[in-house]
């Protein structure tokens, strides 16, 4: 997709700029956005140009094969199975999902560590849980933050709100540690 294209031409422009330390970039979004930035990633990883330290991907659309789930969930807020079905339309146009779809991609090998954040009442839980799963057994260091009772964006709703705090203040932690090279600890 274009848009995955455009996000690989701004890091490799912003990591060659004089004033940027290349070992020290990290990538991330929220929603579709954390989608791009778990694309970027392989994408980035499979050119080689360059290596972000950190992936951050809030609540991030990864699994365009949910659409065609059933959900039966009054929770799902701001972003439902209709929003969806019409994200991933629009995203893929006529790309290979097999290669464009962070889920389907077979190899996470060799990723930067990631964040992952995701509420229980999120349409994207049970992908973001599993893509999570799937980076920790590929050997890659995964934080994953799974906030009960939050839906798709609370964060944005409500950004003062504890929750919404200890959330960001989960993503901060994780970009201290990649640039200060502290590990991912272990999950509990």
């Amino acid at each position: 997709p274009a848009g995955l294209e455009d996000c690989y031409a701004a890091l490799t422009w912003l990591a060659g700029l004089p004033a940027v330390d290349p070992g020290r970039v990290a990538i991330g979004g929220a929603s579709a956005g954390g989608g791009l930035a778990a694309a970027l990633a392989l994408l980035s990883r499979d050119r080689g140009a360059v290596s972000p330290v950190a992936q951050l991907l809030v609540y991030p659309m990864l699994d365009d094969r949910s659409v065609g789930r059933q959900f039966d969930h009054p929770g799902h807020r701001l972003w439902t199975q209709e929003s969806n079905r019409f994200g991933w339309s629009a995203y893929l146009g006529d790309a290979d999902p097999e290669i464009a779809v962070p889920a389907r991609r077979q190899d996470l090998s060799g990723l930067p560590p990631a964040w992952v954040g995701v509420g229980t009442l999120d349409l994207f839980h049970d992908e973001d849980i599993a893509y999570a799963q799937r980076l920790r057994a590929a050997g890659v260091a995964c934080d994953l933050d799974v906030v009960p009772g939050a839906f798709h964006g609370f964060d944005g709703i409500a950004p003062k709100s504890a929750v919404a705090r200890q959330f960001f203040d989960s993503q901060c932690a994780t970009l201290r540690r990649a640039f200060t090279g502290e590990p991912v600890p272990s999950p509990t």
